[in-house]
């Protein structure tokens, strides 16, 4: 049985891992080395970053509110594209986010130099050591620690902003873009891992409350924030340095602050600086973490993975490998190289998820029921993927060559160890089965699509699910009239309800000739009292050509029979109010209409949004 991980998380923790997330080396180190590739116009670099960031955060908001599980790229890229894609897709984002988590201890290494005499490697490796053992402990311990560090460096950053707006020296803009116009698309790439910790939230929606709500809003709030202090930041660091010395700075922010505030201004953003850095391995080990642990699940690495700590409720393992990992990079890779692959690896995540929303869109899956829905698909999304394809041709041939080489080494790892694993159903194949019109799905993604939406919905089925659960459904493809209809649902009723079918077809008839039991049109509920005790039953029907009523009336297309005896009364009042709540859906017809087995149109009735009822 797969082990859960416990929903502890709210929007402030969601808001402040994914700030925290972006909030460290892409502001403290890179502005030095990016601004020695573009110059002045260094702060357009981050805010075009922001702006090619913003359907992938939308289409990421839509595919997690619709399937919010631990591994967040990895679960909707394999669920959309297969398990090859979601092996490549688990591992990247599980190698970019240690990578920018390692990446960032070392950062805050390099300020904690400013301020005390340490070791750089073994002041990274010892706090790594640290955030290991907080995770280990429990995700709410971590993330409360990551509201305190976010909380500090918001004010340390506002009080930057403030005090150094007034000492910037406008000549220092001049020339704006001396490399050029290419040169601020190109450093965008470079700078875009700034923002590749605004959707690390994804990997960990399991462990969120309410995540339909608190996911996409704490998402969308981040990177207004982050990419408005980043835009700001960026430009008072230009007007406080002359060019010659911030290009060659790895302290920029620090270095900006001794020009208005001293020595103290420079210890003041070197603490901002460290709070950012472990606020960022912090929040990196926290959603890398949770990749293996869904890979494991989905038997794509070894079982190992996947087991949860039975007093902390963490995947320790997950945890402990991820840590190991991050403190090989640490000892062994070189800064830059560092930074240039995780941008390249989150950048080719980023076009895997807006190709995911299309896919699960167009797979008409009834089962996919995003609480937040991307605007203007599929422009946006073709956006993203172009946005993010110009960036990765920046990037240079060796570091597309290097993450080619990675990406290989997953191809390798699936075809000698997980290809015989797998065998999972995904929306690609869908996609196929509308286009060739032929069928090849099981139905395996749509139940666990049901599941995921029981669980996010925290749905406790009453007696009218159960009764859905074993009601008979009928799609029938031709023309009835009213009589002929009855007879028919008749003939399905009569023994699950021991009585015979000629009687029933009479009561229905004498029902509808005394008052019509069409509600809308395109719907009607036909319901009737029989004899007898403790009798109920619900028959689910789509006539696609419809069933004719009356004359003055157009045909009917959704039906719900209800039949039970007197003494459910109580309980036939409630089947008809939550049939009505269903059917107010503004999507219910087309849902109805459009669903391609009797197990589809069943589960729109059993995960569809009502007031549900314990007991009897």
């Amino acid at each position: 049985m797969e082990e859960k991980l416990k929903r502890e998380l709210g929007l402030l923790d969601v808001f402040c891992i994914a700030s925290g997330a972006m909030i460290s080396s892409g502001l403290f180190i890179l502005p030095g080395i990016a601004s020695a590739k573009v110059g002045p116009a260094l702060f357009l670099s981050y805010i075009l970053a922001s702006f090619i960031a913003i359907p992938t955060v939308f289409s990421k908001a839509e595919l997690v509110t619709a399937m919010p599980r631990a591994g967040g790229d990895y679960f909707y890229i394999s669920r959309s594209m297969g398990s090859v894609a979601g092996v490549i897709g688990g591992l990247s984002s599980w190698f970019s986010l240690s990578l920018k988590a390692a990446f960032a201890l070392i950062g805050m290494a390099v300020y904690v130099e400013l301020i005390a005499h340490f070791p750089v490697k073994t002041m990274a490796a010892a706090l790594c050591l640290f955030f290991i053992a907080l995770n280990l402990v429990g995700i709410k311990q971590a993330a409360r620690t990551q509201v305190v560090l976010v909380s500090g460096l918001l004010a340390a950053l506002l009080f930057y902003i403030f005090l150094g707006f007034p000492s910037i020296h406008i000549e220092r803009y001049t020339p704006f873009a001396p490399f050029g116009i290419a040169s601020i698309f190109a450093t965008a790439g470079f700078v875009f891992i700034s923002y590749g910790g605004l959707t690390k939230i994804a990997s960990i929606a399991e462990e969120i409350r309410d995540p339909a709500r608190n996911i996409p809003l704490g998402m969308i709030l981040s990177l207004v924030l982050v990419g408005i202090l980043y835009a700001l930041v960026a430009f008072v660091t230009t007007g406080l340095l002359a060019q010659e010395q911030l290009q060659y700075s790895l302290t920029p922010i620090s270095d900006a602050a001794r020009s208005f505030s001293g020595t103290g201004g420079v210890v003041i953003m070197a603490l901002a600086a460290i709070l950012a850095f472990v606020s960022t391995a912090n929040a990196g080990i926290i959603s890398a973490s949770r990749y293996p642990l869904a890979m494991s699940r989905d038997k794509l690495l070894p079982g190992l993975f996947e087991k949860v700590n039975s007093r902390f409720a963490t995947p320790h393992y997950s945890i402990l490998f991820t840590g190991a990992f991050m403190l090989a990079a640490i000892v062994f890779l070189k800064l830059e190289l560092l930074v240039k692959v995780a941008s390249q690896l989150l950048i080719l995540l980023f076009i895997f998820t807006n190709i995911a929303v299309i896919i699960m869109r167009e797979s008409k899956l009834q089962n996919y029921q995003p609480k937040f829905r991307s605007p203007l698909y599929p422009g946006i999304q073709i956006l993203g993927i172009v946005g993010c394809g110009f960036l990765l041709a920046e990037m240079g041939r060796f570091i597309l060559l290097l993450s080619s080489l990675l990406i290989g080494a997953g191809l390798v790892w699936y075809l000698f160890y997980a290809r015989a694993r797998a065998r999972r159903e995904f929306g690609l194949i869908h996609v196929i089965e509308r286009i060739l019109n032929k069928e090849l799905t099981s139905g395996q993604l749509a139940k666990e699509l049901k599941g995921i939406i029981r669980e996010r919905d925290e749905i406790v089925e009453d007696r009218f699910d159960h009764l859905i659960k074993e009601s008979v459904v009928l799609d029938l493809e031709r023309s009835l009239s009213r009589d002929e209809f009855f007879k028919e649902v008749s003939s399905f009723l009569a023994a699950k309800l021991g009585i015979e079918p000629e009687k029933l077809t009479k009561l229905f008839i004498q029902r509808e000739e005394e008052s019509h039991t069409i509600i809308r049109p395109g719907l009607a509920i036909p319901h009737i009292i029989i004899e007898g005790r403790h009798k109920f039953s619900v028959c689910l029907v789509r006539a696609r050509v419809g069933v004719a009523f009356s004359e003055d009336s157009p045909p009917v297309h959704t039906i719900f029979v209800l039949v039970g005896t007197r003494d459910e009364r109580n309980f036939h009042l409630r089947a008809l109010a939550a049939i009505a709540q269903i059917a107010q859906d503004k999507e219910f017809d087309e849902k109805w209409l459009t669903a391609r087995n009797n197990e589809e149109l069943r589960d729109i009735i059993l995960l569809a949004e009502r007031k549900r009822f314990a007991g009897k």
